[in-house]
């Protein structure tokens, strides 16, 4: 099933047609009847038929709407243009919007690709491009999108982790929702190209833990922020006791031996990497 064109005139020309074409029709049954004439009031009788049957054909067309006709349950085109229109007696008229509209999925859970369960939800905007398609391949092409776009969105989920400690690069739900919704969209695309519709765009609009792992997961997150964050002091520390060094060997002209190598370094990164301030600890000398 594909869309095509509907076979249909101007209906304010058509209407005005009719009108002539009526009058001719009534005039002619008077002369008729008058002169009792029966050709003319036969011919009379069939132009005011004929009238009658194309003015029942005139349909009005909103902005951004189709009208779907159908003849004795045979598709015979669309109609697409806004406005009066007169076309075939006799045919069934469905309308079909063609704006844009909007579906926001319910809150689902899924298991993500770790296994992990995830609350997800997302938000599709979509709009009908075919119009034969979305009322003849499919029962209800408005509710084939909803269960196909959760469907999707249960798919796509359990692709991806939720969130990933080890490998930085890798694509999670939370660190690369663009990467995701495109990756919906073409999932979603393929699914409804049956129904003649086309995605627009998706969003995740919710994206959490389930309840039962919140806690825990959120522990690990903040186990894994603070073994970043011991990384980047640590390698400052380094950074710092080896300028250090390096300046007391050049500029003062200190030959350390090991031992005082290590204890400089060593008092450099316990006052660097301790979490509270360092005491001082003046050293007055030794005693005899």
């Amino acid at each position: 099933m594909k869309e095509k064109t509907a076979v249909h005139v101007n209906g304010y020309l058509g209407l005005l047609c009719a009108i002539i074409i009526g009058l001719l029709s009534l005039w002619l049954i008077f002369i008729g009847i008058n002169g009792k004439m029966p050709f003319f009031l036969t011919l009379g009788g069939i132009l005011l038929v004929i009238v009658v049957l194309f003015s029942t054909s005139l349909t009005i067309i909103q902005p951004n709407e189709a009208k779907v006709l159908t003849f004795f349950g045979n598709y015979i085109g669309t109609i697409r243009d806004a406005g009066l229109f007169m076309t075939i007696p006799f045919t069934n008229k469905e309308t079909v919007s063609l704006r844009v509209c909007n579906f926001n999925s319910q809150i689902l859970k899924v298991n993500d690709s770790k296994g992990n369960p995830v609350e997800i939800a997302a938000v599709i905007v979509y709009k009908v491009v075919d119009t034969a398609k979305a009322l003849f391949s499919v029962d209800d092409y408005e509710q084939f999108v909803q269960i196909q776009s959760e469907s999707a969105v249960r798919h796509v989920a359990s692709e991806y982790p939720y969130d990933s400690f080890e490998d930085q690069d890798a694509i999670t739900l939370r660190g690369n929702p663009t990467e995701v919704s495109e990756r919906l969209t073409a999932e979603l695309q393929e699914r409804l190209d049956v129904a003649g519709v086309k995605i627009i765009e998706t969003r995740l609009t919710h994206l959490a833990y389930a309840t039962e792992i919140a806690s825990a997961m959120l522990q690990k997150q903040q186990s894994s922020a603070i073994l970043s964050a011991r990384k980047i002091i640590v390698e400052g520390a380094v950074s710092i006791t080896e300028d250090a060094i390096d300046r007391l060997n050049k500029e003062a002209g200190l030959n350390l031996t090991d031992d005082q190598r290590l204890q400089i370094i060593n008092n450099i990164m316990v006052a660097i990497i301790s979490e509270r301030g360092t005491q001082p600890v003046i050293n007055t000398g030794t005693q005899n």
